[in-house]
């Protein structure tokens, strides 16, 4: 069978296109680029947000213009999970395959193809759909915070983690197989392994990481602000497999808003939270989130927020509009605000941010930066694209331009003196 597989959304959402397809090519699929030849079209749906939600049914619609020949077209995901009526809306869809339908995946196709495949999902067996270099390791599903903006309790249920074993397994066979750089991800990554011992295990789960033989760093994605404890801050400061990278979402810094989204800690706690980790790394990269135009929210706060901004200084920063999400306890607040007002509040963030990080950008002129990997070539300027701790994988923080001196395959490591930048990339030649 000739599978053709669209991924939307997340990071996490493409493991679980990654360990969908080596299901299906255990059992003798083989992965195509070309809807056109496809047996079974599939796509793996988010439904986050409003406009995930359309990215998603636009996808489903485009796909299901090459349903020819018994072609079947399968829906996976987070749509699925999140609407039960979907059937009805969509007759071109042959199976709608929630989350928690995916023990039955293989079920599913037999009854659409009469063929006979077997097993179940592994993480151990999964189609690496990245660069070699690198990994996303998702280390556990679901979420224990109840914040009023998100609807992602709503699809991927309760905290469920994996056990250190299975996760060092999967790391170390990608440490094996030539990957430098492993991202380990999930809703909240801080709370990793409090659903099996009623307590965070995410420093037990890195001290048996950092174990594993091979050069290699580790990555921390999504980590909730409360619970960045001075046990973690001070690992990632005495390991070096450990990139000093803290993704910490924070959403907003006003404490009527963060209250009135559910969130937990106050702008004090924030602040002394940011000074602690550049204190104790003075190399730290900080990134963050933010959202703005949740209900109640007032130009006030935006202003609050913009100095706060200033005042902390993050190496990175993303900001969204606030989506009323149904289900959640924002979407039936007092407060909305127009949409239009939403705008032009992310407009005035983003317009700080980009002074900000022109500002921070600076100081790494001249500068030689470290085991920086290639990531790809840009044939316009005919320079490496590279990233080192500093830069997620995620096409947010932007790259490092590389004048190499010789000629380089993707994952090598280079040492880049820094010559010039822009808001939100180094530019800088091959030491």
């Amino acid at each position: 069978m000739k599978i053709y597989l669209i991924s939307l959304g997340c990071a996490k959402n493409r493991v679980d296109s990654e360990l969908v397809v080596g299901l299906l090519e255990k059992n003798g699929a083989a992965l195509i680029d070309d809807p056109n030849e496809a047996d079974l079209l599939m796509v793996n749906t988010c439904a986050f947000i409003e406009s995930a939600r359309k990215e998603a049914i636009d996808t489903i619609l485009s796909l299901a213009d090459y349903k020819k020949d018994n072609k079947k077209l399968i829906v996976l995901g987070c749509l699925p999970q999140r609407y039960d009526n979907l059937a009805s809306l969509m007759p071109e869809v042959d199976a709608f395959v929630s989350i928690r339908d995916y023990k039955d995946l293989t079920n599913i196709i037999n009854n659409l193809y009469k063929s006979h495949y077997e097993g179940s999902l592994s993480f151990l067996n999964k189609h690496v759909s990245t660069p070699n270099y690198m990994r996303y390791i998702k280390i556990s599903e679901g979420c224990l915070n109840r914040c009023a903006f998100c609807a992602i309790p709503l699809i991927r249920g309760k905290l469920k983690s994996r056990t250190i074993l299975d996760i060092k397994e999967e790391v170390r066979q990608a440490v094996l197989n030539g990957a430098y750089e492993i991202n380990l991800i999930s809703q909240d990554t801080t709370r990793y392994g409090y659903d099996l011992a009623k307590t965070n295990l995410i420093v037990p789960l890195l001290e048996e990481l950092v174990k594993i033989d091979g050069n290699f760093k580790i990555r921390l994605l999504y980590l909730y602000p409360d619970i960045v404890s001075d046990e973690l801050i001070n690992f990632i400061k005495n390991n070096d497999k450990v990139m000093p990278y803290f993704d910490i979402p924070i959403q907003h810094s006003e404490d009527s808003i963060l209250k009135s989204m559910n969130r937990r800690g106050n702008k004090d706690y924030l602040i002394n939270l940011f000074n602690k980790i550049r204190k104790e790394i003075p190399t730290a990269i900080i990134r963050t989130t933010l959202i703005v135009g949740f209900p109640g929210e007032t130009d006030e706060d935006i202003t609050n927020l913009i100095s706060f901004m200033q005042e902390v200084k993050f190496e990175r920063l993303g900001a969204f509009t606030y989506s009323i999400e149904e289900g959640t306890a924002g979407a039936s607040m007092a407060g909305q605000i127009k949409q239009s007002i939403k705008n032009k509040r992310y407009n005035k963030v983003m317009k700080a941010q980009e002074e900000i990080a022109n500002n921070n950008q600076k100081k790494y002129l001249e500068k030689t930066l470290k085991d920086c990997f290639i990531t790809g070539y840009d044939e316009t300027n005919l320079m490496y694209i590279a990233r080192n701790y500093m830069y997620a994988p995620d096409d947010i923080d932007g790259v490092i331009y590389v004048a190499a001196k010789e000629e380089h395959k993707l994952g090598d490591l280079v040492d880049v003196l820094v010559k010039d930048y822009d808001t939100y990339n180094l530019v800088g030649v091959e030491v």
